[in-house]
């Protein structure tokens, strides 16, 4: 893609992640279903984090476009790095997960995930913003540009550090009201929850993978932006 054309994704997909954000952040309180939104509120659940971190990726990515648009090329290349690590680290393996993990346990008992509850609360439109088209605005940005990803020891350690604080922050809250982010961790003893964790992040790790290997697929080993 032209670098104007570029700015100008990037720039539709920022506004679209922040109205996307602000739509679930600004619910009604008085129509929150009891059982949903207590300590933590939306903040403690990862489809609402993942829609924060795409709405910083493609802001980051907005700024990197201008940047070389008026030829302030040695600032650029300090956002560009930036931009390729959070997209290759977080904002590829994350939506992939949230997407694809989503529908699978929906699929299984929605109850698991999405109370029924909910139906009344968050429109069609939005539950579907913010777990189905997540997937392919990550494949899109794969498609209209290349990305340096880190060396995998590097990728591998950050992405497991931001799983590490998001368990500990689910475990946090649970240890403070005694409830779980989703009803689906009440099925798990202490063992089975462990387990169910570390597959979790084998799981995202294998997007992650699954990213660099379709960035390298699709660009070569040489083509990077600059």
């Amino acid at each position: 893609m032209e670098i104007s054309t570029l700015a100008a994704y990037h720039c539709l997909a920022f506004v679209w992640y922040f109205f996307v954000a602000y739509s679930i952040t600004h619910v009604k309180t008085e129509e929150r279903p009891s059982e949903v939104f207590l300590y933590g509120g939306q903040w403690k659940y990862l489809t609402v984090l993942n829609l924060v971190l795409q709405a910083v990726f493609y802001g980051v990515s907005f700024l990197a476009d201008v940047l070389r648009l008026i030829k302030k090329l040695r600032c650029a290349k300090c956002i560009i790095s930036s931009r390729d690590l959070l997209f290759s680290v977080l904002a590829f393996p994350v939506s992939t997960f949230v997407c694809i993990s989503f529908w699978t346990l929906y699929t299984y008992n929605r109850e698991l995930v999405y109370p029924k509850s909910l139906d009344g609360v968050i429109p069609l439109w939005l539950n579907h913003a913010m777990h189905t088209a997540v997937l392919p605005f990550a494949l899109l940005e794969i498609l209209a540009l290349p990305h340096r990803y880190p060396a995998k020891k590097k990728g591998l350690v950050l992405l497991g550090f931001v799983a590490f604080l998001y368990i500990s922050w689910v475990l946090w809250i649970y240890s403070v009201t005694g409830e779980w982010v989703y009803p689906l961790f009440a099925l798990f003893n202490p063992p089975g929850l462990a387990a169910f964790f570390a597959g979790s992040l084998a799981v995202i790790v294998a997007f992650y993978n699954f990213g660099e290997f379709l960035n390298r697929m699709i660009w070569g080993q040489s083509k990077f932006s600059s």
